[in-house]
């Protein structure tokens, strides 16, 4: 199975298809066709190949966070204390059970691990950091930086 794009090269009606699908993953078959000046068949057989390919990983809605009550978004930066496999697997494994973690990212720099968390409010950063994220074996330091505005927030890539 192709892992990476560099892997395959997608040609000018794939990469339509993808931008399309970015903007509205609710598009129909026909529709999404004549968006890419394609028929029918010839874009349900690139958009099989595109997910049998990996390009295209799920479905999904964008709920707005705001509007389901999460108010507060933060990055929380954190940094384990020995880089040792056994303390970095499980940091992994129950930051990936922890809902609260929209993204988790291993980084450069003076942290080890990025994390983007939605919150209800200050009582649950609260709880969220003295409870779930200090007592994962390993955590030495963690830094948290609350988002005021939200400038820009998408999901979708600058295939064009």
């Amino acid at each position: 199975m192709i892992k990476n794009i560099q892997d395959f090269s997608l040609d000018d009606v794939d990469r339509a298809i993808l931008s399309a699908l970015q903007t509205d993953g609710r598009l129909s078959n026909v529709e999404l066709a004549r968006k890419v000046n394609l028929s029918p068949p010839g874009t349900h057989a690139r958009l099989r190949r595109l997910e049998k390919e990996g390009f295209i990983r799920q479905y999904t809605a964008l709920v707005d966070r705001e509007k389901a009550g999460f108010d507060l978004l933060c990055y929380i930066h954190v940094s384990l204390q020995m880089h040792q496999l056994e303390q970095v697997e499980e940091f992994r494994k129950r930051t990936r059970e922890m809902p609260e973690v929209l993204e988790c990212h291993h980084i450069t720099g003076e942290y080890d691990y990025i994390l983007k968390v939605a919150l209800k409010n200050r009582k649950d950063l609260e709880r969220f950091v003295v409870d779930r994220l200090t007592p994962v074996p390993g955590v030495a330091r963690i830094h948290t930086s609350l988002v005021l505005t939200e400038i820009k927030s998408t999901m979708a890539l600058p295939l064009e």
